[in-house]
């Protein structure tokens, strides 16, 4: 709904109401002296009516006035002259104009109410969109965004929404054509504190570049919408303000809705950090503490009385210890690259990698926990080369890897596959362990989650966790089902890239 639905075609009416009555006139001329003059008086009323309709009162009662004197010049005798033969033809003229106006004040108001009830459905069906709009947004960023969307596209201005904040009021969003500056930032603080209007076309602070009113009731207000219109119009006690105030007042809704739902996910965002720094303390402290008490048991041991302690016994003592702070290392290692995961740290350093390396090393490392499994690798004929971090890969399928075995039975298989799908390989891990119940499945991959088991297994549940993030950073997916038979199975998928396929 731009200016023009507001503002009435000056000075074209008129032309087209006179042509409407040289059309009449010009028909009567064709038909002059086989139709009686008189009868013509119903045809100028006609014109008078679609005058009133199409152009208004103004144009109409011209019409009917200019419609008299064409009458009486070209179709009255004596013809081609403004006198008058018969006496009757001078009630005919006053009647006729009588009659005119009435229709055209008639008309003329049918159409007012006419123009008045389109634009009432207009204003209706702007502010049902507009509302559709803001209900669709999550922040009050989105909010103000369609606010200032929905101002330019109905009233045909730049505008600016200021925001309420602990120094005052600041712009918040605003069109590239929109003067800020000083000056107008203070007419803003002006509305805000005072709560009325002010500004370009106002009688207060006059001076103003922009329009702006208050957003908010006036017991409270929690921004100001400026507007600025291109060709200076005045927007201020016109029809088109009963459109903007409806439009500040929906405005301030949706934008103290936006704000509560932002305080409230961040209250909610404080609560699971809370939660989530409880829940690394006590994984942290519990996981810690175990390696950390058999290592300062057998240490201690040790130390009291080393000569009295046999030989075998000292090595086993040292071996616990030993294996105990390989444990420790993992933990603390899983924790540093959970942290670097998550703060962006994390740099690739990207080479051609062949997949039966990244296997082979992962195999290797994990030698000793998966010696009781029967380990089955399918990969195609040809070598896969993919272009990944060597390291950080191999990290993914050794927590993979770890995970199957913690989480199946001693004896049972773990068996990976991988293939080529396009442009991308699939890489499977499965076990034959347990599985993962249906309803974990969708968080397994969430720090410091640890699915339901029938039995205890020890972890900081960021196994997963990094496993994402690694995969993630380097383009790819990782997903986890349960196979129908048994167990539970991993797949990655990572692109080719510019990496390729060798025969």
């Amino acid at each position: 709904m731009k200016n023009n639905a507001f503002n009435r075609i000056k000075g074209k009416e008129f032309i087209f109401s006179a042509l409407l009555v040289a059309l009449v006139t010009f028909t009567g001329c064709f038909f002059r002296g086989l139709i009686d003059a008189s009868n013509f008086t119903v045809f100028y009323l006609l014109a008078v009516v679609i005058s009133a309709l199409s152009w208004g009162m103004t144009a109409s009662v011209f019409t009917a006035f200019f419609g008299v004197l064409a009458f009486d010049f070209f179709l009255v005798p004596p013809y081609n002259s403004f006198s008058v033969s018969d006496l009757k033809y001078i009630y005919a003229f006053v009647g006729f104009l009588i009659t005119g106006v009435i229709v055209s004040l008639v008309a003329s108001r049918s159409r007012r109410q006419s123009i008045e009830t389109r634009q009432r459905e207009a204003r209706t069906s702007a502010l049902y969109r507009f509302s559709n709009e803001t209900a669709a947004c999550e922040t009050t960023a989105q909010v103000i965004g369609a606010v200032r969307k929905n101002i330019g596209e109905l009233l045909g201005c730049s505008a600016a929404v200021f925001i309420q904040n602990a120094d005052g009021i600041s712009p918040a969003g605003s069109d590239a054509d929109f003067p800020l500056d000083a000056h107008e930032n203070a007419v803003a603080q002006w509305v805000l504190s005072n709560k009325k209007p002010a500004g370009a076309g106002t009688t207060t602070l006059s001076a103003a570049k922009a329009f702006y009113v208050p957003l908010g009731t006036p017991q409270e207000a929690v921004g100001v919408l400026g507007m600025r219109t291109a060709d200076g119009r005045v927007i201020f006690n016109t029809p088109e303000m009963e459109l903007v105030t409806a439009l500040a007042n929906q405005s301030s809704v949706a934008i103290k809705r936006a704000i509560l739902e932002e305080r409230s996910r961040e209250m909610e965002l404080a609560k699971k950090t809370q939660a989530l720094q409880a829940a690394l303390l006590s994984s942290i402290s519990h996981d810690l503490r175990t390696p950390l008490v058999s290592i300062t048991g057998a240490l201690s041991t040790l130390s009291q009385d080393f000569e009295a302690v046999d030989a075998v016994d000292r090595k086993e003592l040292l071996l616990a210890a030993y294996e105990d702070s390989l444990h420790l290392n993992e933990i603390v290692g899983n924790l540093l690259d959970m942290t670097r995961v998550e703060s962006g740290n994390l740099r690739l350093n990207i080479k051609q990698c062949d997949l039966r390396d990244l296997i082979g090393v992962s195999l290797k490392s994990l030698k000793d926990k998966l010696e009781d499994r029967a380990i089955t690798v399918d990969l195609p004929g040809e070598i896969f080369e993919l272009p990944v971090d060597f390291a950080l890969l191999t990290r993914v399928f050794i927590n993979l890897l770890d995970n199957a075995a913690k989480y199946s039975p001693a004896g049972s298989g773990i068996s990976i596959k991988a293939e080529a799908l396009g442009d991308e390989a699939l890489i499977q891990v499965k076990d034959s362990g347990f599985g993962i119940p249906e309803q974990d499945l969708e968080h397994i991959f969430d720090k410091f989650f640890r699915a339901q088991k029938p039995r205890q297994v020890s972890g900081t549940g960021l196994g997963l966790s990094i496993c994402r993030g690694i995969v993630e950073a380097h383009g790819g997916k990782i997903w986890a089902q349960n196979d129908p038979d048994r167990g539970a199975v991993f797949f990655i998928r990572l692109p080719f890239n510019s990496g390729k396929r060798r025969d």
